[in-house]
């Protein structure tokens, strides 16, 4: 789920929790749970807004966090064969 998360961050600057939520369907709780996980980790950042009295919340990736998921992609690539190490 962590992985679906930080895929759909990955290419946009930031990104609404309700949008994260709908794209990678999971539930507001477990979505919240892998976002703090995620935070604690320090690959997403949070921003919290108002929009009128309605709370907003806002994600988007850190610099580990892309650096993290790029390394990540690139593991999945070697072990698939698809990558410089299958070369």
């Amino acid at each position: 789920m962590r992985f679906s998360i930080v895929a759909a961050l990955v290419s946009v600057d930031e990104a609404a929790f309700t949008t994260l939520r709908e794209a990678i369907e999971i539930t507001d709780s477990a979505l919240s749970r892998q976002i703090v996980l995620l935070e604690q980790a320090g690959y997403v950042k949070v921003r919290k807004t108002f929009v009128g009295k309605r709370p907003r919340t806002w994600l988007s990736l850190t610099s580990e966090g892309r650096t993290a998921f790029t390394r990540h992609v690139t593991a999945l690539r070697d072990i698939a064969g698809w990558g410089p190490a299958s070369e």
